[in-house]
């Protein structure tokens, strides 16, 4: 080993050796919570996801919360779904666990979960942003700090430079614009390429599939369908074993790292999300987090949000716009959200561009004439329809 290599590999155990005295934890490895009530196929199946991950991964100590069972494992007794969560919020309060897996945990407004799934066409790792939970009761604001949580949880588990896909969902083009204005400021987004021959940062299912990105943002309740699909598909539907669960919630001044898992969640997958939540008291998420909303916050980006999220009033005194002449439209332009589709159709027919809205196999399109293809787009662009 070269004389450099040497000097960093004693440096990193020093400061391993500094963070551990710092914080009192040298020498205790991570200790992970499992509740084990609730699951649809009972107490002894959780228990099993324990027993898997305590022989499979040896960095971390499990914990469970429930009823005593026969397993060499420290039991926090509880009698039902509701005393399981009181003590997990105990035991994460003071310290006693770093994190704990359980299932339908309500976090409040602001926070949701970030998955992580084996994608079946090429068993490449994908994180999914997000899962459960609600980042924003605004379906594009949502969209943007779920992209935020998905590069927090990321970084977390070691991935430090993660690249960024959004799944072509109604507001995705909206979400796009807003993250490459966030990349411009001065926040770094590594975005990912469509693996389709159009490129682009908005997925398709193609890329869902291979995993195209290490981060797919999406909805909430898209996340969480596309989990749950991706978990059992070799099963049925009613037994999930692929991947890593629905993962932790975060959102930003959160603290408590709770990972969700689903009621149908077999041993496989509660090994594995046992793991993902140990992974990420390891990595420090919360410090991450921290680390990420001081650099947005650095580029205002609530104002940001702001601007681009509000729901304007209508304009009442706004004249109803004609269409002009119409033509033979042939042309595509691509990379209009849904949402705001037919707001490009009327602003070109403003400007004495015929156009008509449609749909192509990538999403939404204003269709034009060939001959006003170009000035149709400037304008478009300058009216903040296109990024």
């Amino acid at each position: 080993m070269e004389k450099e290599s040497i000097n960093k590999v004693i440096g990193e155990v020093f400061n391993e050796i500094g963070d551990g005295i710092k914080s009192g934890n040298f020498g205790r490895k991570i200790k992970i919570g499992l509740t084990t009530l609730g699951g649809e196929h009972g107490v002894d199946e959780i228990v099993k996801g324990a027993m898997l991950a305590s022989r499979k991964y040896g960095d971390f100590e499990i914990v469970l919360i429930g009823p005593k069972v026969d397993a060499p494992f420290k039991v926090y007794e509880a009698n039902d779904a509701e005393e399981t969560h009181k003590i997990m919020e105990e035991l994460l309060d003071s310290g006693e666990i770093d994190g704990c897996v359980t299932q339908h945990y309500n976090f409040p407004i602001g926070v949701s979960t970030v998955g992580r799934v084996i994608t079946p066409g090429k068993g490449k790792e994908m994180i999914l942003a997000t899962t459960t939970g609600t980042s924003s009761v605004n379906r594009v604001e949502g969209m943007v700090k779920n992209a935020i949580y998905g590069i927090i949880a990321a970084k977390s588990i070691g991935i430090k430079n993660p690249t960024v896909g959004i799944l072509n969902l109604d507001g995705a083009r909206q979400v796009e614009k807003i993250l490459k204005e966030i990349s411009k400021k001065g926040y770094e987004i590594n975005f990912a390429d469509s693996l389709r021959e159009d490129g682009g940062c908005v997925m398709r299912g193609n890329d869902l599939l291979a995993g195209t990105p290490d981060i797919m943002v999406c909805d909430t309740l898209t996340g969480n369908l596309l989990i749950k699909v991706f978990a059992s598909f070799t099963t049925g539907g009613d037994y999930e074993t692929l991947g890593y669960g629905y993962g932790p919630g975060i959102g930003e001044g959160y603290k408590r790292l709770v990972s969700i898992i689903s009621r149908a969640s077999g041993a496989p997958l509660i090994c594995d999300a046992l793991k993902y939540c140990a992974d990420a008291a390891k990595g420090k998420v919360f410090e991450i987090e921290d680390e990420e909303f001081k650099k947005l916050n650095k580029i205002n980006f609530k104002d940001i949000l702001s601007s681009n999220c509000s729901v304007k009033p209508a304009d009442t005194n706004a004249k109803e716009v004609q269409a002009p002449p119409a033509k033979v439209v042939t042309y595509a332009v691509a990379g209009i959200d849904i949402m705001v589709l037919e707001d490009a159709v009327h602003k070109l027919w403003e400007n004495k561009i015929y156009s008509q809205s449609g749909m192509g196999c990538t999403g939404p399109v204003v269709l034009v004439s060939e001959d006003d293809a170009d000035n149709a787009k400037k304008i478009l662009k300058e009216s903040g329809f296109l990024s």
